[in-house]
Parts: structure tokens; sequence; C-alpha cells
């Protein structure tokens, strides 16, 4: 049986994950209730929704993974692995085409390239979704092929009572994690830091040029560039965070037993919800849906 203190982490940890669920299932209601009545969304919303349901998915796996392989079950957990490699590629492509949309769409770069993106990146949003869905399944398959090859080294050298075992297997998995790593998780955050560095660029510009007549409130420009740097500010905080998350998984097999697996799980995901959080705060249906449900009399009397 887990030691209190992992108990009590657990239990937060599945906690947050419901309310995360939660939270996730509430934007995919409000942006598929507006799908379903105009049959079409503006971009951003687009990838907004997608997000949404890639994370819904992502708490769900990771508390069934955890909870399984906590509790001996790691054939089933190494299944659910697969699924989580599979979400996991899929929010790290997600949150980089979304930062190089915010940059395309908000920067005032006068660079022909920008120009011609400017114009067509709404158009390539759903190729990009399916793109991010293929580097997704891509990523499952490289999963469950390296539990396969790992699976039959471990029959055959078992087999021959071979003493190296441990040591075959570990490297392998590790030589397949860095291949992985590489082409699935690195490619997206380097879209994503560029995206970032050239927003950051751009506001320095465009405050630069009103200096000698500081914009009033209202200025469009200066609003639109801080509102989309604080939300890729968070998205930057969430992606350090989440590639811990990549790495510790390559340690769970040896570190099931750690105390410190849950709280290290309750920090990493945290930084995910409080991501979610922001996402959801900074698109006005969703604000406007979440105020609308603040105001009904049922919530009125809590």
């Amino acid at each position: 049986m887990p030691s209190t203190p992992t108990t009590i982490f657990m239990i937060i940890f599945c906690l947050m994950s419901l309310a995360s669920m939660l939270q996730n299932g509430f934007v995919i209601t409000v942006l598929g209730r507006e799908w379903m009545r105009n049959r079409a969304l503006p971009a951003a919303d687009m990838f907004v929704a997608s997000l949404a349901f890639s994370r819904f998915c992502l708490h769900g796996i990771s508390t069934l993974t955890n909870l399984l392989a906590s509790f001996g079950f790691c054939y089933q957990a190494n299944i659910l692995g697969i699924l989580w490699d599979f979400t996991n590629t899929l929010i790290l492509w997600l949150t980089a085409w979304l930062a190089v949309f915010y940059c395309v769409k908000i920067s005032s770069f006068s660079h022909p390239t920008l120009f011609w993106l400017k114009w067509r990146i709404s158009r390539l949003v759903p190729r990009l979704l399916l793109g991010s869905l293929i580097m997704g399944g891509l990523s499952g398959i490289i999963s469950a092929t390296g539990n396969i090859i790992a699976v039959q080294m471990i029959i055959s050298q078992g087999s021959l009572g071979n003493c190296t075992l441990g040591h075959t297997t570990l490297d392998f998995f590790r030589y397949t994690y860095l291949s992985h790593a590489v082409l699935m998780w690195f490619t997206p955050f380097f879209l994503f830091l560029v995206s970032f560095i050239l927003l950051m660029f751009s506001l320095y510009r465009h405050v630069g040029k009103m200096r000698d007549h500081w914009p009033e409130p209202g200025d469009f420009r200066t609003q639109a560039h801080t509102m989309a740097l604080k939300s890729i500010t968070f998205f930057f905080i969430f992606y350090i965070l989440f590639f811990l998350s990549l790495i510790s998984f390559t340690t769970k097999a040896q570190t099931l037993q750690n105390q410190w697996l849950w709280p290290r799980e309750v920090i990493i995901y945290v930084g995910i919800s409080l991501n979610s959080i922001i996402l959801m705060l900074s698109n006005p249906k969703l604000r406007k849906s979440l105020k609308m449900i603040l105001k009904h009399p049922c919530c009125a009397k809590l």
C-alpha cells in the first residue's frame, strides 16, 4: 500500500485532473455549440478547441497510467503509454502552430513571406491540424514499435540467460527516446520559440515607433501584441513543465516506487491546468459563456 504522503498526492493529482477535464470539457462544449450553430469556427478557435480536447484526453490517460503503474499493472500502463505519446505529441504541435498563428497575424514585419502567410494562414489551419494528428500518429507508432522490440529483446535474451539483459534493454529505450524526442518534441518547441522571439521583437519595434506619440488605451495593435505575448508566455512556462514530464516519463519504470513521483506529477500537471485556464480566459466567447454561467441563479445561491 502507498504511504500516507503518497496517497495524499495521488488524491490531489486525481482531483486536479478531474477539475481540468471539466474545464476543458466546458471549452469543448462552448466551441462545439458555436461550430454546430455556424457550421464553422474562426481559425484561432479551431486551435483552442483542438487543444482543449487533447488536454481532456491527456489528463484522463495520465491519471489511468499513473494509477495502473503504481498498483503494479505495468502492461496495461504501457498500452496507455502509447496513447499518452500520441496525445502528448499532438498537444506540442498544436501549441507550436498556435504560437505561429499569433506571430503571423499580429507581428508588424514587412517581409513578403509574412505578408503571404497573413492572407493564407487561416485557410491553412485545417491542414495544420491534420499535420499535427499525423505527427501524433507517428509518435504513437514509434512508441508501440519500441515497446514491441523491447519485449522481444527481453524474451529472447531472458531465454538465453543473458546477464546483460537490463543494460541492453535500457540502452535501447534511451536511443529510441532520444530519436523520438528530437523528431517529435523539439521540432515544435523550436517553432514555438522562434514565434515567441519574433513577437517580442515585433512589440519592441512597435513601441519604439510610438514613443513620440504614445498610444492611447484603445491602440489595437499594442493590445493585440500584449495579449498574445501574455498567452504565449504562459505557453512557454507550460512547455518547460511539459518537457519535465517527458523527461520523467523515460525514468518512470525505474522510479515507480519513488515517493517523489506523485508530487512531481502534481507540479507538472498544475502548469498544464493553469495554461488551459489562461487560454480559456483569453478567449472572448469562452469568457462570455463563463460569465453567463456564473450569473446563473443556481451559481448565485452557492
